[in-house]
């Protein structure tokens, strides 16, 4: 189960540099840069890759989902994997808001799914906001796409390759472009 007590603790809320609930974040980041930085070097046998990433995320994920090298994350703790989940090459999760993968998710390579924001104050510029992205059943993110904080994907929607999703996207649609907007509805 994702880390409920530090997620409720920061999702929507203004996290100040030098806070003592920035710098607790900032030390349990730490704990999973080194586990990261083992699983992206050398080969690994599918499994394996499985275990280091319960290892990172502390959840337990079924043995269909499948991650291709190099996959990174930030933080680690706030992940949840559904079922026969397929992520590609060179994915990136910001995950401190929490990131959320229903089942048959397919995300394509150099995707970027980011739950964090900096504040808009220039007095405060180095503190964060966080919320979470959901990204529904058998949705497709494809290469190269960036999900910001607050997102929701729908069930079968496809966000195409280069997109910049700001807002949710509806259940059953494709979207495209920077901001992504609907583009095509899907019988």
């Amino acid at each position: 189960m994702i880390m409920k007590d530090l997620l409720n603790r920061i999702i929507k809320k203004e996290i100040v540099k030098g806070s003592p609930l920035f710098e607790e974040i900032h030390e349990q980041k730490a704990g999973n840069e080194r586990l990261v930085m083992e699983l992206n070097t050398g080969y690994h046998a599918p499994e394996d890759v499985i275990a280091a990433l319960e290892e990172i995320t502390g959840e337990s994920i079924d043995s269909s989902v499948t991650v291709s090298l190099p996959f990174y994350t930030d933080f680690g703790k706030h992940i949840s994997f559904g079922k026969d989940i397929f992520l590609n090459q060179n994915v990136t999760f910001v995950d401190l808001g929490g990131i959320y993968l229903e089942d048959h998710v397919l995300i394509g390579p150099g995707a970027r799914l980011l739950t964090v924001n900096h504040l808009v104050d220039p007095v405060k510029r180095r503190g964060i906001i966080v919320d979470s992205i959901r990204i529904k059943e058998n949705a497709w993110i494809g290469a190269n796409v960036t999900i910001l904080a607050g997102v929701t994907v729908g069930k079968n929607a496809i966000v195409a390759a280069d997109a910049t999703v700001t807002k949710d996207v509806p259940d059953n649609v494709i979207v495209a472009g920077t901001p992504a907007r609907i583009i095509k509805k899907i019988d």
